[in-house]
């Protein structure tokens, strides 16, 4: 009985250190794959990995302040609004919205404005179901203004300023390794974003317009008659020494 109850316990006793034996191994496993975690995790050395361009939707606003004793749109306040219509046409991604405030001393001079900013937007060929215009209650603290606003396509990247890290001397790892520090091209990023015309332009070229046939056919016609498709140019000697000295 007693050397059966000795066979059991070391049965036991082996189990445990084979239980112990794999407890250690995932242990040392789970460190060197927390240690490979956190050398992945690091920034991306590539600016523009740390700071990419992104594409967003944003609101392009004009406001038309109004007075409670004037009517209608002043000269700069006409421009503005054609100008946002222009603009409208080119790079809106939605409807327009107006909003024009009703409640209060400036209701005739909305009246008056809104007309004048109808007329110029049908003028300048934005169709009438593309226009909403919609009412708010203007807070007695500030000026009332009607307030013509669309969605753009945007480029943005950033925000930069930020110093995750030392550029000095100092305990953090980083400044021993030779990378980039964080904030190192995000100004550049955010000046190309905001330089772009058109933010389309950073993921897919624009379609091609058709060539100029009637240049083009003046060009073949002079080739095919042996003649200088440039055209003539009578300056070709211009460049010579001067004759003076001999």
């Amino acid at each position: 009985m007693t050397g059966f109850l000795a066979t059991i316990a070391r049965r036991r006793g082996a189990t445990a250190l084979r239980a112990l034996a794999i407890v250690g191994l995932t242990t040392s496993l789970g460190g060197c794959y927390s240690q490979h975690v956190s050398q992945e995790a690091a920034y991306p050395n590539d600016y523009r990995e740390r700071h990419p361009i992104t594409l967003k939707e944003r609101d392009r606003t004009v406001e038309i302040f109004l007075g409670r004793n004037r009517g209608g749109l002043s000269p700069g306040q006409r421009a503005d609004v054609l100008s946002f219509a222009q603009l409208w046409r080119r790079e809106a991604t939605s409807g327009i919205i107006v909003d024009v405030p009703h409640g209060g001393p400036t209701d005739h001079a909305a009246a008056d404005s809104m007309r004048e900013v109808q007329s110029i937007l049908a003028a300048s060929g934005v169709p009438r179901n593309a226009v909403y215009v919609r009412s708010y209650n203007p807070s007695g603290a500030s000026l009332a203004s009607i307030k013509i606003n669309y969605t753009k396509l945007s480029a943005e990247a950033g925000p930069c300023g930020l110093w995750p890290h030392d550029l000095g001397p100092s305990f953090d790892k980083t400044y021993l390794e030779n990378h980039s520090y964080w904030n190192l091209g995000c100004a550049h990023q955010r000046n190309l974003a905001a330089m772009i015309d058109n933010p389309a332009d950073l993921v897919q070229p624009r379609g091609e317009t058709p060539a100029y046939s009637a240049r083009r056919s003046v060009a073949i016609d002079k080739y095919r008659k042996g003649e200088n498709p440039a055209g003539a140019y009578d300056g070709y000697d211009k460049g010579k020494i001067s004759d003076i000295g001999k």
